[in-house]
Parts: structure tokens; sequence; C-alpha cells
């Protein structure tokens, strides 16, 4: 057997990279690498990646991913940590423009719960195709991972009031988020912090993040809705980075559903039926929802579209 080429192929399939094991390439000192690694944690000792050296790796640095960050070998990891952040998908790190991101495993970290979600973990790249933004009806992230845990649900990212990015779960993973199994399947999702309600604005500025923008006059399903909390405008910039940066290493199209080249603010069927490719809004995919209303998503993806051009 040509264990380089079986390991290429499995690279190929699988999304790996040499890295993993510490080596730059595909070749001889991959196969003594794996072989060690192997022997170190009871695994047939062949230097072949097959599925359960795949499983058993990828489910080793998902739990401690945060040590995986790469970075350059000029700076110190503390340098490069400060200046690049990254999200992830399928263990790859992808790198964002956005400089507060935290991931699951990180100090002050969220994660999703056990049992919350569709594990794909070790399996071929699910290759998500639709990316549905929510709003969380909670005062902030960490409340809003809470309620998840509490609900058994799950989403993969949380932006908090003053633009954090948490990254609850690898991207990989099939959240319980957009309220049907096949768009789950499909899709990544992200909770945007905003109790919605304007009562809570004493709260807001009594906490420090000042007093959010209200949104009159938003449209959703054909009905106007009363005055509610609007996003701040760091949050919308975190999420505008989020969205390029998905785009760029997941492969999402810079797209969002639209009619007579409006935004739709209702069910768009491609969506409910999770055959569209790019960014909705929840409400996009059923009538039971109204987030994200008066998000002008069209407007925010032509923004991100212009600096992918650039």
């Amino acid at each position: 057997m040509d264990k380089v080429f079986y390991n290429k192929s499995s690279q190929d399939s699988l999304g790996w990279s040499p890295s993993w094991f510490d080596c730059e390439y595909n070749d001889e000192e991959l196969i003594a690498a794996v072989r060690k690694w192997q022997k170190k944690n009871n695994l047939t000792v062949d230097g072949l990646i097959g599925p359960s050296t795949y499983r058993r790796i990828w489910t080793e640095r998902e739990a401690e991913i945060s040590n995986y960050v790469p970075y350059s070998p000029e700076e110190s990891e503390a340098q490069c940590l400060q200046k690049d952040k990254f999200i992830v998908h399928n263990g790859e790190f992808i790198k964002i423009d956005w400089n507060r991101v935290i991931l699951w495993d990180e100090e002050d970290g969220l994660e999703a719960a056990d049992n919350s979600y569709y594990s794909y973990a070790g399996k071929p790249d699910r290759k998500p195709t639709m990316f549905v933004n929510h709003w969380d009806v909670c005062l902030s992230a960490e409340s809003c991972a809470q309620v998840l845990a509490q609900r058994g649900i799950s989403v993969h990212f949380c932006i908090d009031n003053d633009g954090t990015i948490y990254q609850l779960l690898d991207t990989q993973h099939g959240a319980w988020h957009a309220g049907n199994g096949r768009a789950n399947h499909k899709s990544i999702g992200v909770e945007i912090s905003n109790a919605y309600y304007p009562k809570y604005q004493d709260w807001y500025v009594k906490n420090g993040f000042g007093e959010r923008p209200m949104q009159d006059g938003a449209w959703v399903h054909g009905c106007k809705l009363d005055p509610f909390t609007d996003f701040y405008p760091r949050q919308k910039r975190a999420l505008k980075a989020l969205w390029e940066a998905i785009h760029r290493g997941v492969g999402i199209p810079l797209e969002v559903p639209t009619k007579d080249g409006k935004l739709v603010t209702g069910v768009c069927s491609k969506s409910a039926k999770a055959e569209f490719k790019g960014f909705v809004n929840h409400y996009n995919l059923t009538k039971r929802k109204i987030d994200c209303a008066g998000l002008d998503i069209l407007d925010m993806i032509n923004d991100v579209k212009e600096k992918t051009e650039d």
C-alpha cells in the first residue's frame, strides 16, 4: 500500500492537514509522526490516517482547540493571538477581521451543551450552504447560552452587546437553531444579543453598554411591528466580519433572499426548504419567527461584497 497516497486521499476527503501532526508535508515524515501519535493513543500503529485515527485526533483538537491556533514563527504565540483572531470550521482555522473573538475552550468562552446538536466529529466536511441570523431576546451572550442549554438546543455563534463574537461549536457540527432538521443540517447560526423590549434600555445603560438604537417601522410577514430595541452598530460590524470569514472559509455565497431587487421580509420558500445558498434571517424560514426584523441584510451583504472585491 502506498501510505503517502492513502493519506493524501484521506486529507482530500476529510479535510485534515499534516500540521495536525506537526508536519509540513504529506510524506514519510508524516507517516512516522502518525505512527508515533497512534502508539501514544493506543491505536493500530500503521501510519495511516483512517477513520479511527481521524476521529480521535479531531476530537482531541476540538476539546482544546485554542491550543492549535496558528501563529507566525517570527512572533510569540501571545503576540499573534493578540493580533490575529480565528473561527473554526472542521478543525481548521479561518482568520476573521475582528479583534474580539473567543473560542469555546478559552477562558470566558461559551460552549454548546452536550447532546444539543448533530455531531459530525471525524466525518467529511458537511459543507453548510446557509447562514441564519437570530436575535436572542436575552440580555447577554452568556444568558443566551444558558437559555439554549436549558432548552436542549444550540447555535454556533453568539455576538454580545460589546461586539464580542463567541464561537460555541465547531461549524462542522449541525447546531439545533433553525427549527427543522434539514435546515439545521445545512446551516450555520448566530444569536445576536438583543432583549428586544424597550423596557430593558435602563439595564443596558446601567451596565455600561449605552442606550440601544430603536427600530421603528420594521415590517415582517406583511405586518408592521411595534418599536423595539435594535442592534448596536458594533454588533452589526461584528456580524459583517463574521459573514465575510464564513464566506471566505466555508464558501457560503454572499447572497440574501430578494424579490424584484428588494429584501424578502417574510418566508422564502427556498430558505424554508434549506435549498437557498446564502445568508438569511430566521423569519425567512418560518412565519413563527420575526427575527431579525429590521436588519437590512441586503445592504450589509453588499458592504461585505465590496470589501471582498477590494
